[in-house]
């Protein structure tokens, strides 16, 4: 239970039996000796040692790493100064950082006693003075708001690409220092959320709009038109498709809607859209969400001739027979409605060529072209009952139905704003809180009938503080410390937007208003309900798309001419792939430490041939054993991470050595200096390998410094190519993938790689351990948090460090249940100035 203070939740005892079975388990790392160490070293000892082995770089004079030992004092952390400068030394000495490898090393005693003195120290003082840190208030970012409107109104569309992007801070979207809003932001909000408010309640008019949808496709091939794909191109698509895609549509009313493809036509100009390869269909759609593609049908002998195109620059051969039909399919949720016969090329006045398969490029809904929605109906309840215009969210928005008087309409509102308010503002709500949006509505209701009324009281409630921020107004009387617990309620809304980026659910809300929520079996249900919901998926895209940097894949483009085989279907596969990854790591309930090396992958047939693994066929992912190919294994042989750490046209062990220390280690280098010089590539005419490129690179000592920890890592993956592919020669030499840390400990290629990071697993727990603490709290961790990281980390370590292990270590510690008083006392101002 948390009821009653912060030290309840952040216990820092030791288990002597527990540490004895974890020194077996993971070998002798740095952090278990110091966890075994008695307590003989000292103060004066961590003192005597620091200054014997420090002051020769960290001085006044040399000043190394701009700090002094003069600057720090070995009593500083019973008093609580300078704990950011003491939580770097340990850091640096658990890493090996320190002392460097050409100063005296310390002694296996020395180290584990620093260590544990260092730990001891950092943890007893947080125990002592609980700090949960800086709970701002702060906006929810276009993902959380997207989600939260999408479970608030049941509206199946994702609304987030309808709103700017956020900026980012600790590597995440969702920091409260950056989630500010301007003038421009709300009212492109309040926009928005007037679109919304009319789709989720049918208001949104029968006048027709078009809504299009570019289908991924590369580039020309020597300006030869763009390449078509001769495999089903989406899981909502039949299984005997070809080509083609599939998007969401929401059909706002019931009625008749245009369905169009533009299909390719191979000619130097793809960007055209002439009417002669437009091919439409109509059909009625019922109000709501639909998936609306189009495709050709696959055929198990392909028949589609594909003559020789060119013959040298000048030259083009003209297609030897003519164009046969091809079946075009128009699909409306998975199934074909229609069907139109298309030739297999096209040939006009300007020449087009037959040199690729036919494939459809745009998708266009036009409508509703007529519709069944009577708004010229008078206003009356009749127009609640349309049920070729019910969708989930008329059905969730209206939950009672009004006669014709004007006080049944008041007190169906308020029963609609009442029920809707307590959801969108995750707490119980009050007369204060429901009157100013009955006041929306009054004044609507004088110029609009009911439904619309309704909408625009929704468009209200979407853009007002209560809903658009999260509101943590204190509520309990605080400690001897200034600290107190958030109730509930508000608990119940941090852990929705930690596992869902979402609003509470029923359940959820009712837990906590009954009190039990933090019942630790409560709790623990609780946590694993939601993790087993189809919305954990927000911790999939959300956590893992920006800790990994998957969400930067679209946007990187490698050099079509060195690597032709990296296409749209190869990006979204090698995207997918991680992303299955970590799905399963978190649905399963696996180690964390399977990030590091497990021996199983994710793959269709697209990605087994790019990583030469056969006997996988079919363009659907399944899991597949790696225990033979030790050329894969854990996220290092993921060509997403190689990809993305990668240049367009070679690869960078220095871009790869640092994504391994800033996201599995937490150790990142100091920024490069402004006029730090770039690598030479070739010399005397000859191309330079990686390695000779570093090695010419780190003979500049400012250079070095950094370099010395980054460029090892990344030179063990040299064998990996700028898209992730294996390969062994590179500028005509036989690749070394040899490497040495800073500590003389010699490795080679990705098994030594592995090697070094299990070594280093303790400080993996921790750096994915911050990770997930600064996503969950919203913020940048601070010096004071880290031995809350720590206690999560020892937590989960009786639990062989499963991910749900420290997700609920995570959800019950100090910062996420508690506030510091400074920081609460003028939110609801704050929140409802703006």
């Amino acid at each position: 239970m948390l009821k009653s203070s912060p030290k309840l939740v952040y216990v820092h005892t030791r288990k002597y039996l527990s540490s004895l079975l974890w020194c077996g388990l993971l070998a002798t790392s740095p952090h278990t000796m110091a966890q075994t160490n008695d307590l003989s070293f000292q103060t004066k000892d961590a003192a005597a040692l620091l200054y014997d082995r420090c002051e020769s770089c960290h001085n006044d004079y040399i000043f190394s790493g701009n700090w002094s030992v003069e600057d720090i004092s070995a009593e500083d952390i019973a008093h609580g100064r300078n704990l950011g400068r003491w939580e770097s030394i340990l850091k640096a000495v658990e890493m090996g950082d320190m002392p460097p490898a050409d100063k005296k090393p310390l002694t296996a005693e020395q180290k584990a006693g620093l260590l544990q003195w260092l730990e001891v120290s950092l943890n007893s003082y947080s125990e002592h003075h609980p700090n949960p840190g800086r709970a701002t208030l702060r906006r929810l970012n276009r993902n959380e708001y997207a989600n939260s409107v999408r479970d608030l109104l049941a509206l199946d569309v994702d609304i987030s690409g309808w709103l700017p992007g956020d900026d980012s801070g600790y590597g995440f979207d969702n920091n409260a220092d950056v989630l500010g809003v301007s003038t421009t932001l709300l009212e492109r909000y309040i926009s928005v959320a007037g679109k919304v408010s009319r789709l989720a309640t049918g208001t949104a008019g029968d006048n027709a709009s078009k809504t299009v949808y570019l289908i991924p496709k590369d580039g020309s091939v020597k300006n030869s038109g763009v390449p078509s794909f001769d495999l089903r191109m989406s899981d909502d698509l039949p299984l005997d498709s070809r080509g083609g895609g599939s998007f969401n549509f929401y059909a706002p009313v019931a009625g008749e809607y245009e369905i169009a493809g533009f299909i390719n036509a191979n000619t130097n100009n793809e960007v055209d859209r002439l009417d002669i390869h437009r091919y439409s269909h109509q059909l009625h759609l019922s109000a709501g969400s639909h998936t609306i593609g189009l495709s050709f049908r696959k055929r198990l002998a392909l028949s589609e001739h594909v003559p020789t195109v060119r013959e040298g620059t000048s030259y083009v051969v003209i297609p030897d027979r003519a164009p046969t039909t091809l079946d075009l399919d128009f699909i409306v949720d998975g199934a074909r409605t229609h069907s139109v016969k298309v030739p297999s090329y096209n040939m006009s006045d300007r020449f087009s060529q037959a040199a690729f398969l036919r494939d459809v490029q745009e998708i266009e809904v036009i409508g509703p072209l007529s519709n069944t929605h009577l708004n010229n109906e008078p206003s009356s309840s009749s127009s609640l009952t349309f049920a070729q215009n019910q969708t989930p969210s008329t059905q969730k928005i209206f939950i009672c139905e009004p006669d014709n008087t004007p006080d049944s309409e008041l007190d169906c509102a308020t029963t609609i704003i009442e029920n809707l308010s307590a959801k969108a503002y995750r707490r119980p709500v009050t007369h204060n809180d429901v009157t100013p949006l009955l006041s929306v509505y009054q004044r609507a209701r004088v110029d609009l009938d009911f439904k619309s009324s309704i909408a625009t009281t929704i468009q209200a409630l979407l853009v007002s503080p209560g809903f658009l921020y999260i509101q943590e107004p204190m509520t309990q009387t605080p400690t001897s410390n200034n600290v107190y617990q958030i109730n509930d309620t508000q608990f119940a809304a941090r852990l929705a937007l930690f596992l869902w980026s979402s609003l509470p659910d029923v359940e959820l809300a009712e837990a906590a208003q009954s009190g039990t929520l933090r019942e630790p079996e409560v709790l623990r249900a609780q946590i694993q309900r939601m993790l087993a919901s189809d919305k954990a998926r927000a911790l999939t895209d959300n956590f893992a798309g920006q800790w990994l940097y998957l969400r930067n894949l679209p946007y990187h483009f490698p050099d079509v001419f060195e690597f032709p085989q990296f296409n749209v279907p190869l990006r979204q596969s090698i995207e997918r792939e991680t992303e299955l990854f970590f799905t399963r790591i978190l649905k399963d309930n696996r180690s964390i430490f399977d990030f590091l090396n497990a021996d199983y992958t994710y793959l269709n047939e697209w990605l087994a041939e790019h990583y030469g693994i056969d006997g996988v066929k079919g363009n659907a992912f399944r899991r597949v054993d790696l225990r033979e190919n030790e050329n894969r294994g854990g996220l290092l042989g993921h060509a997403s991470i190689l990809t993305l750490t990668s240049n367009p046209n070679h690869t960078s062990p220095v871009k790869r050595g640092k994504w391994i220390l800033d996201n599995l280690l937490a150790a990142s280098p100091p920024p490069p200096p402004p006029d730090v010089p770039s690598l030479i590539a070739e010399h005397n005419g000859i191309a330079l390998t990686a390695r000779e490129q570093l090695e010419q690179h780190r003979q500049d000592p400012v250079c070095a410094a950094c370099h010395v920890r980054m460029d090892p890592l990344g030179l063990a993956l040299e064998k990996y190519d700028a898209v992730g592919a294996f390969r062994t020669v590179y500028a005509g030499q036989e690749i070394d993938v040899s490497a040495q840390m800073p500590n003389g400990t010699q490795f080679e290629g990705l098994q030594g790689l592995h090697t070094i990071l299990w070594d280093k697993r303790e400080r993996f727990a921790h750096a994915f351990t911050e990770r997930l603490l600064t996503f969950a709290l919203g913020r940048g961790l601070e010096p004071y948090d880290q031995p809350t990281v720590r206690q999560i980390v020892e937590q989960a370590s009786t639990h062989n460090y499963q991910i749900h292990s420290i997700i609920e270590a995570v959800v019950t510690s100090t910062p996420f249940n508690f506030k510091k008083v400074p920081e609460a006392r003028d939110e609801q101002h704050i929140a409802t100035a703006h």
